[in-house]
């Protein structure tokens, strides 16, 4: 694969995980309003946008998108659900453990989603799917 096909594959599909973490923040926000709590959502939506929009099967690109996963999970709890006691990003860093399990769970699941779908496939798929010869 040529540098300039594998470099554009690579910004299509952080474009790609931007865009999906946005959308999962949304839907997670969504869910929340209904009293449901979908915690897994942005991590996994990054993954769905990148593997998405990236022309072909990248390890590199799901490592990055767990990792961006398991931000956004930890961010999103933070933004919406910090604790009463201090609402500071750091208090709620290192009180992290104190979470429900399931909450914990759910991000770590993200975080695994989103590096599962942000690897892509060969072949590409959505958007970018190339037909087989």
């Amino acid at each position: 694969m040529p540098e300039t096909v594998r470099r554009a594959n690579w910004i299509l599909g952080l474009t790609g995980a931007v865009a999906g973490g946005a959308a999962g923040v949304f839907a997670y926000w969504l869910l929340l309003q209904e009293g449901f709590l979908g915690l897994l959502l942005p991590g996994a939506s990054i993954g769905l946008g990148c593997g998405a929009l990236s022309g072909g099967k990248s390890n590199g690109l799901g490592v990055l998108c767990g990792i961006a996963g398991l931000a956004l999970g930890i961010g999103t709890e933070w933004w919406f659900g910090a604790f009463l006691d201090d609402g500071s990003l750091g208090y709620f860093l290192t009180h992290l453990q104190d979470l429900p399990r399931t909450m914990l769970v759910s991000i770590a699941a993200g975080a695994l989603f989103g590096f599962w779908f942000g690897r892509g496939r060969e072949g590409g798929a959505g958007l970018r799917r190339m037909p087989k010869a």
